[in-house]
């Protein structure tokens, strides 16, 4: 975070959590006039956790997770559902478009940070199919009663979010640690 270039965070979070935001915006007043309509918002199971190296990706999705309850409930009574489907890692081209602040030599965090970032591109390239995504979304399209939260990935990065929450934070923060062999 301390080397991220302040304009990339901001780019992170328009393109992460202000174009959704700007997308239902307008797509709310038709919705409303015909007393029906769907939204889901794609988030990450990033998002409901903040990882090494990932802060400004997990605060923009976690961000719109929350805002995805919050208009869920505001649109209701219009008739109108929003949810949101967070995904694991999938093996997609992601990691490719994805900004990464660079690998400094004189870095306090050369190390650290370069093996995270090797981890981390790994995982995306050893993610599961994306069809499961494109599955559970047209699950998701189909259902008469959509729920708030989806998580799609690996058991894993699903059971993470579950630890997350029963574990003490330090616990939890050491496996995360442990996990990218920090």
């Amino acid at each position: 975070m301390e080397e991220i270039p302040t304009v990339e965070i901001k780019n992170n979070f328009e393109t992460n959590l202000f174009g959704p935001i700007e997308v239902m915006k307008a797509v709310l007043p038709q919705m409303r006039l015909q007393k029906n309509g769907l939204i889901i918002n794609i988030t990450s199971i990033a998002g409901y956790m903040g990882l090494p190296y990932r802060s400004v990706y997990s605060a923009s999705k976690g961000a719109l997770e929350l805002i995805t309850e919050a208009m869920n409930m505001e649109v209701k009574s219009f008739g109108i559902k929003i949810t949101n489907v967070a995904p694991g890692d999938f093996a997609t081209n992601i990691a490719a478009g994805r900004y990464h602040a660079p690998v400094l030599s004189d870095s306090a965090y050369e190390k650290s940070y370069g093996d995270v970032l090797k981890n981390l591109n790994n995982d995306v390239d050893c993610g599961s199919n994306p069809n499961a995504m494109a599955e559970a979304i047209l699950k998701i399209m189909n259902a008469s009663k959509p729920k708030i939260h989806y998580k799609v990935g690996a058991f894993m990065q699903k059971f993470s979010i579950v630890l997350k929450r029963i574990l003490p934070d330090l616990w939890y923060q050491k496996l995360l640690m442990n996990h990218y062999k920090m």
